[in-house]
């Protein structure tokens, strides 16, 4: 709440009758509240836009020389954990790219730990320069037809949602439960319906009276649309269109021609999943600033989408504008078709200079979410495929998607009747083993054009339960591999002839690394490369995210969860081997 002293200094500084703490001198700034461009000084008091005017005094001046002032950037859709580090370095990372407020979805380390791991991030997150926000995950596990390490009811997430601990419902992935009135998912919405809370969506090809069945349910977004139709329809039922550009997931270029001025104020842009490594490489949503403006969108409306948008879908209205009383949360770039972020200043505070983040790092403890990997002991035989010779099924990589295909097959086979592994055939074998409860669950399918060709990789990263999967050209290299990546406590490991060619080594939760970003893009690199050169996975295709998508069973067509192949779009298991 702000005091009153504060409020009178604010309103004498605006009117000029007292310096401000700060006075940014000779900026272009992008309004975006009328769309235009304004030349000026902007005040600053107790960490707050006072005002614009042609001249203000202040106790400490810095003149920007004519370089754009554009509000702090705000990501209203983004999952800490895809950044493969803590809530307290991803700040380091991404502030310096002008993110400065995030609406963060925690299901990874709560499908993996439970409330613990959101208590966990939202700890942290207090040690963080960036203002992060959380949403309460309403599908702990994903779907009723996987194994995840928690089990959340409308029961347990209602204190906090009653708390506002969250803004919300996160995205609700569960679709098909939504529109079939599924129970469970209906206490949850009635939860954060009773408490005034949004509700993020989460709804991939789902399109005419079943969309109106969704959007009636309460959700208001989607981030998942790979199509201009898809988007078109979600506009239509008054939801927000998120056009998400991620670190494999690219659609923004694709959905920009749906955007237009008449709807574009209810458009956002948003990254979903970023690796580290693309944000130190090419940046978060100044990239796709950037990747819009350069595909014709007007400069001033792609701000728009990663600002004053956000905030208000967010709920924000402290911030996402360059206007007297809100934060002065501020980005100072070159020019704006480059988008280069020169400074960044939280709350009138300049908090990174030329990408370099100033505040010092401060991390928490990681105890209460780290060791979690219990895994039941199995053989190789475990993994083995008892084909009678029929064409097979595979889940098939669309290289840049998270969605996937079905290819149909004549697999090779051994004297065992087991799957062969043929040189010829971009087609190996693939595994996801329970590691929460030591179920011993465990289920084999086959995965193509992922282009490995020799040894095995094997990851806890695989949303969004986040059991063990992994990838071979047979059983002995799949074994090695989940072995050496429960003896390291999670991450990922590449296996070629049985011994171990790179470890990416990530404690939290078998999520996220509690090293300092370069360093786990220096691993990631090394492991990355391991998997191009050693395994002959194509350059195209990111080995890690690839595969951690290939048990995501709200997302078609075909995935693999620890308790078998499921068709996503029928929403049943379905045989590996075709029927007559």
């Amino acid at each position: 709440m702000l005091e009153k002293t504060i409020l009178k200094k604010l309103i004498d500084v605006a009117a000029g009758r007292k310096p401000a703490d700060l006075v940014l001198k000779n900026a272009r700034i992008v309004n975006v509240m009328t769309h235009r461009l304004m030349d000026g000084d902007v005040a600053i008091s107790d960490g707050l836009i006072a005002g614009i005017a042609n001249h203000y005094e202040g106790q400490k001046t810095i003149d920007l020389d004519h370089h754009f002032l554009v509000p702090g950037l705000i990501d209203a859709h983004i999952h800490i954990e895809s950044a493969y580090v803590s809530p307290e370095e991803f700040s380091r990372l991404f502030v310096p790219r002008g993110t400065m407020t995030i609406s963060t979805d925690p299901h990874e380390i709560v499908n993996v730990t439970g409330l613990i791991g959101l208590d966990y991030m939202q700890k942290a997150a207090k040690q963080a320069a960036m203002d992060i926000h959380f949403m309460m995950p309403p599908c702990v596990p994903s779907t009723p037809f996987e194994n995840a390490g928690a089990h959340l009811t409308a029961k347990d997430i209602q204190p906090r949602l009653e708390e506002n601990q969250v803004d919300g419902l996160a995205e609700l992935m569960n679709y098909v439960g939504v529109v079939n009135n599924d129970n469970t998912m209906l206490d949850e919405i009635l939860a954060a319906k009773a408490t005034g809370h949004r509700i993020d969506g989460h709804a991939p090809e789902l399109m005419g009276k079943a969309l109106n069945a969704y959007a009636a349910a309460g959700a208001v977004s989607d981030h998942e649309c790979m199509t201009v139709e898809e988007a078109q329809t979600r506009l239509d039922a008054g939801m927000y269109l998120m056009l998400r550009e991620g670190t494999t997931e690219h659609n923004l270029v694709d959905l920009l021609p749906v955007v237009n001025p008449a709807n574009a104020r209810r458009c956002l842009l948003v990254g979903d999943d970023i690796q580290t490594k693309t944000v130190l490489s090419i940046g978060h949503l100044d990239h796709s600033i950037r990747l819009a403006i350069a595909n014709g969108l007007d400069p001033i409306t792609a701000i728009q989408m990663a600002t004053l948008n956000a905030a208000e879908y967010c709920g924000l209205t402290d911030r996402g504008a360059i206007t007297p009383g809100r934060r002065a949360d501020l980005v100072v770039v070159d020019n704006l078709q480059h988008f280069k972020v020169e400074q960044v200043l939280i709350k009138g505070q300049v908090v990174a200079k030329n990408n370099q983040y100033l505040p010092s790092v401060n991390r928490v403890s990681i105890n209460s979410v780290a060791n979690a990997m219990a895994v039941k002991p199995f053989t190789t035989d475990q993994l083995k495929l008892n084909l009678s010779g029929k064409p097979v099924r595979a889940i098939q990589v669309l290289p840049g998607q998270v969605a996937t295909g079905e290819k149909h097959f004549q697999p090779t086979l051994n004297v065992d009747h087991d799957f062969k592994f043929d040189s010829h055939q971009d087609l190996v074998k693939m595994a996801v083993v329970e590691r929460h409860h030591q179920t011993g669950n465990l289920a084999v399918a086959l995965l193509a054009d992922y282009g490995l060709k020799h040894g095995a990789i094997a990851s806890s990263i695989a949303h969004d339960s986040h059991n063990i999967i992994v990838a071979g050209v047979n059983n002995e290299e799949m074994k090695a591999a989940v072995e050496a990546l429960i003896s390291q406590g999670g991450g990922a490991v590449v296996v070629n002839d049985g011994q171990v060619q790179a470890q990416f080594a990530l404690p939290i939760g078998g999520l996220m690394s509690d090293q300092p970003g370069e360093v786990v893009v220096k691993a990631q690199t090394h492991f990355d490369q391991v998997a191009h050169d050693v395994l002959g996975i194509p350059a195209n295709i990111d080995p890690l995210m690839t595969l951690s998508f290939m048990s995501l069973a709200v997302i078609p067509k075909l995935k693999l969860t620890d308790e078998g192949l499921f068709d996503v779009a029928k929403m049943k298991f379905v045989s590996l081997e075709l029927e007559d």
